[in-house]
């Protein structure tokens, strides 16, 4: 092992050809021998550089449709042997292997070709096979050789050539293996989750995050691992933080259950909503759901499920909040909104979902399906003497929807398609019903014909007695307690209704 090794010969085979010719260019000027292949060969010569063709060292073409071209001994006995190892370079002499001491791949885009929608042959063919073994067996032996793996690393790679002429230390040749297993695993990473059908493993990958000011709180560090662009068009503000992008998941995860609905705006506070309201305009959806609770809508994160027009971005402008998404904005809209510099403004952009929700627990992590039901008409059965109304209905499906996407214990408190309040994150669903009829006086509403929806079933009648008291006229829950009765007693005595869904959501 050399601690500082000059390279004399470099095997170049890439992919991505950007800013690949200064370093080509570069390695011929240190008198650094080129060997190559394909493509690779081709774009080099055009550059009136030499290069040796690896076909004439294998004494074997490119074969099988370009499928076979590196994987030979005397290509991977140039990378695998141990420089201070007397036996290897001994068979070195022996079978006429050149030293390669400089290993530049780029990989095919698997993971682009997949997102592209292409059929799955043209998947299966960017299923690198020689380039993805050139980098591991270039990093395995970092200690004698430079792996360069990514188009991602050609402007680093370029640098140190400029700055070292073509001698690599021993913590760089490490530096750049470790990205080179980096860059493996991502990619073996996505082709299992091509393939996998059945197997609950759990892989997540990303090759780079965004840095964050900082996590939940100051002194934690924070990053986003994620494509943002693929979701959102970000038209003004500052750089969200940790907070904002968990504000801003739940808002787009909320306002979902509305996309075909009439006009509807949601205010949201540390991941719950404060504010909804569906009405025939956005302008007055706005109004209404701020009404909701104005006090904790300030500094919260707003969102329309549909375009946010001037009128509406005019009542927006009179709050100070922190972020505004919507499928779109009007020209006159996006003017008035970014008269606040630091005013977060992101257009939501259709994207797929990831099915599987992931977060860490104790020493390892916890996965399961995304809650993908919503309560619908269809599912809803009439527990009590007295039928829903029409008009009961829809609210109760309003409020379940608030209530699927509201911490628990959470009960939500409807009417007129206006969400009234909302009990939220409590250790009892008494106490979450208590703050939320309280929190509803507070700021004057009137629960008398309202409705009420609970994230989960009453194991007593003592949360409908409440409601009644209150002026609840109908509610709504998943139903599945052994008590279940008790609470539909307590509403045939009292000219309740209740329905039942079946369906428990729970979110902590």
């Amino acid at each position: 092992m050399q601690e500082a090794i000059q390279a004399k010969s470099a095997l170049i085979s890439v992919y991505n050809k950007e800013g690949l010719a200064p370093i080509i260019h570069k390695l011929n000027e240190l008198g650094i021998t080129l060997y190559s292949t394909g493509g690779t060969a081709a774009f080099i010569e055009e550059q009136d550089v030499p290069v040796k063709h690896v076909e004439d060292l294998t004494s074997y073409p490119s074969i099988l449709g370009g499928r076979v071209k590196t994987l030979h001994p005397k290509v991977f006995g140039g990378i695998l042997n141990r420089r201070a190892n007397e036996n290897d370079q001994k068979e070195l002499d022996e079978f006429d292997i050149p030293h390669l001491d400089i290993v530049l791949v780029d990989l095919y885009p698997f993971e682009d070709t997949v997102r592209s929608g292409a059929s799955e042959s043209e998947i299966i063919e960017k299923i690198d096979i020689g380039g993805i073994s050139l980098i591991r067996a270039a990093a395995k032996n970092y200690k004698d050789v430079l792996c360069v793996s990514s188009v991602s690393d050609y402007a680093d790679f370029l640098a140190l050539l400029h700055n070292k002429n073509g001698v690599s230390s021993l913590s760089d040749r490490k530096r750049f293996a470790a990205n080179a297993f980096h860059i493996s695993s991502h990619y073996d990473t996505q082709i299992f989750d091509f393939f996998n059908e059945e197997s609950d493993a759990l892989k997540i990958s990303y090759q780079r995050g965004t840095s964050l000011r900082y996590g939940e709180n100051p002194h934690q560090k924070g990053a986003f691992f994620g494509d943002f662009d693929a979701v959102f068009e970000k038209h003004h503000g500052k750089e969200l933080s940790y907070n904002n992008l968990l504000d801003v998941d739940a808002a787009v995860q909320l306002m979902q259950e509305f996309q075909s609905e009439a006009p509807t705006f949601a205010i949201l506070k540390h991941n719950n909503a404060c504010g909804l309201a569906t009405r025939t305009t956005l302008s007055q959806a706005y109004t209404d759901a701020l009404a909701g609770d104005p006090v904790s809508a300030f500094g919260g994160v707003l969102i329309a499920n549909t375009t946010i027009d001037s009128d509406t971005a005019n009542k927006i402008h009179d709050l100070f909040c922190e972020v505004v998404i919507a499928p779109n904005f009007d020209l006159e809209a996006l003017t008035v909104l970014k008269q606040k510099k630091n005013r977060i403004l992101l257009q939501l952009k259709h994207y797929p979902q990831p099915e599987t929700l992931v977060r860490s627990c104790l020493n390892g992590h916890l996965k399961q399906e995304r809650d993908n039901i919503t309560d619908t008409e269809e599912v809803l059965r009439e527990v009590s003497k007295r039928s829903t109304t029409a008009h009961e209905k829809a609210d109760l499906l309003f409020a379940a929807k608030v209530s699927k996407h509201t911490k628990s214990n959470t009960i939500v408190l409807a009417k007129n398609g206006q969400l009234m309040s909302s009990g939220t994150g409590q250790t009892s669903r008494v106490d979450a019903l208590r703050q939320a009829i309280e929190k509803a006086k507070n700021f004057g509403f009137s629960l008398e014909g309202a409705v009420m929806a609970s994230d989960a079933f009453f194991p007593f009648p003592d949360c409908v007695e409440i409601a009644h008291k209150a002026g609840i006229q109908a509610v709504i829950q998943p139903g599945g307690s052994i008590k279940d009765q008790l609470s539909i007693d307590y509403c045939n005595e009292n000219n309740i209704a209740m329905v039942v869904t079946g369906v428990r959501h729970f979110k902590h």
